[in-house]
């Protein structure tokens, strides 16, 4: 085969699927979408195979698009190896990081981190991906995040999970409310105030339905959301108490929030870092893993 094709040209491919598009890709390398286009093309014609499906509404990989993805992660991924050993440590490094994961994570608890990794890479762009479970563990089989940040479940068989914490839901309620001043709430008292309550979508419910189908129910909803945010956001502004993992609260003291164990029974979770097998991740992805694995350690209660 006469490879006519460089560097550049691999390292478009990947940037068109991390970023699902042609234009976002053109924008995290700081080209033009039509030179985008020719490298590409450039690319496919060097191989003398289609790469991509194109519709109007959306860019795929086809069948021989997805079996050389991984070959070109591993190339690109040994270079970025080799020249971290030899450059600068990170501080001039430029590109796009992306990250899927569920929201509960990317409220209050990835942000420590990423303002961490930003301090070494100032020039390198996150994008999260806050999404369900299983749409966090779809995107990183798909390559379209580089790690995801979730918890276990229903993963597919080309994901590893590797466990980062395990976190127990608590009750979130304002300062002043009375359940605020007790070390512990059971069940049965949780269920004697107002609660807002997530809805069928939410992979949290669905582990709370399991855990708790046992336990009869107190008070009505008075309100029901899809994301743990916007729980929040209710309980902040008086509605009522919520159950939501500790992971979603404020890792430190907070005006208005405060978190409280459940008991009886208390109900747990596994958190972890999801990555595609045979993927070697990226200097700067793993830069990002390791300030996520040493959060756990700064978590604090009320």
């Amino acid at each position: 085969m006469n490879i006519n094709f460089d560097l550049n040209d691999l390292q478009a491919f990947r940037a068109v699927v991390e970023n699902q598009g042609f234009r976002r890709a053109a924008e995290s390398i700081r080209i033009t979408q039509s030179a985008l286009s020719r490298r590409i093309e450039k690319l496919e014609s060097a191989l003398g195979v289609k790469l991509f499906e194109r519709t109007t509404r959306k860019v795929s990989l086809t069948n021989v698009g997805r079996a050389f993805l991984p070959q070109v992660e591993r190339l690109l991924d040994d270079l970025d190896l080799a020249l971290l050993s030899i450059g600068d440590g990170g501080a001039n490094r430029r590109g796009t990081l992306t990250v899927a994961c569920v929201p509960s994570a990317a409220y209050y608890f990835l942000p420590h981190a990423i303002r961490s990794f930003h301090g070494q890479y100032p020039l390198m762009k996150i994008r999260l991906i806050d999404v369900s479970a299983n749409e966090v563990s779809a995107a990183v089989a798909a390559g379209e995040a580089d790690f995801g940040v979730s918890f276990t479940g229903n993963l597919a068989p080309e994901i590893e999970f590797s466990p980062l914490l395990e976190e127990h839901y608590v009750v979130a309620c304002r300062r002043d409310h009375p359940l605020a001043t007790l070390d512990a709430v059971t069940w049965a008292q949780a269920c004697e105030h107002d609660c807002i309550t997530l809805d069928k979508s939410s992979g949290n419910r669905l582990v709370l339905d399991r855990a708790l189908s046992g336990l009869q129910p107190g008070k009505h909803s008075v309100c029901e959301a899809r994301h743990v945010t916007t729980v929040l956001g209710l309980v902040e502004a008086g509605l009522g108490i919520a159950v939501v993992p500790s992971i979603a609260m404020p890792i430190s003291a907070h005006p208005i929030l405060a978190k409280v164990r459940l008991v009886e029974p208390e109900v747990v979770r596994q958190m972890g870092v999801l990555k595609r097998r045979g993927r070697t991740l990226t200097p700067a992805a793993l830069a990002l893993e390791q300030r996520i694995r040493a959060l756990p350690g700064t978590l604090t209660r009320d």
